[in-house]
């Protein structure tokens, strides 16, 4: 009987799934090769073989959260309304967030962090956003710079759903300060026609 092979990609899987835990829980230097090995029941020449390291591990890791979050939002569809289709992007971004939470936690949380990649991908999440927003300053329908934008849209975004995962706010609250707070944040870089007919047309909080 031939030995069983330790780099399958069952045991690919295995491995990516444990250590995303694992790093979601705690920090890179608790994540060793040996712990991550047996929790997926694998050998840790596995992870050698198939990612050639720990750091491998971890850039799959990763790379499986920007790719699935890269996914969730560049399926939004762009619509007639540029404000409409950021709107869109959040509630997108808040839904890959709950539905992974652990791949969330790895790539936005507090516990994990890595190094910025530089330039802007061509998968990278960030995209979706910046065109939209670059969209919404043609139409004049937001005023500022796309940076500052993306920047104010994704820090209010990473702070609500990062209280939400938390357990911080149950889901009602999470609902209705998600929808308040995405529109106000949005609402702070309309131009002030804009603005004034948003707050026409807003639902009372």
């Amino acid at each position: 009987m031939g030995r069983p092979r330790t780099n399958d990609q069952a045991v690919k899987e295995r491995l990516v799934v444990c250590a995303t835990e694992m790093l979601a829980t705690g920090p890179r230097e608790s994540v060793t090769i040996r712990a991550v090995a047996a929790a997926a029941e694998a050998s840790t020449t596995a992870v050698y073989s198939l990612f050639g390291g720990k750091d491998g591990l971890i850039g799959a890791v990763r790379d499986r959260a920007v790719s699935g979050l890269y996914a969730e939002l560049s399926a939004v569809p762009n619509s007639e309304d540029p404000l409409a289709d950021i709107y869109a992007l959040a509630v997108a971004y808040r839904r890959w967030g709950r539905g992974h939470s652990h791949l969330y936690a790895v790539l936005f949380g507090g516990v994990q962090s890595f190094d910025p990649s530089g330039e802007v991908g061509a998968a990278d999440p960030v995209r979706p956003l910046l065109a939209a927003i670059d969209r919404a300053l043609t139409a004049s329908v937001l005023t500022g710079e796309v940076t500052a934008i993306a920047l104010s849209v994704w820090a209010t975004l990473h702070g609500l759903v990062t209280l939400e995962l938390s357990g911080a706010l149950d889901t009602a609250r999470a609902e209705a300060a998600f929808g308040s707070t995405v529109r106000a944040a949005l609402r702070g870089w309309t131009t002030p026609e804009v603005s004034r007919s948003l707050r026409r047309t807003e639902p009372a909080p």
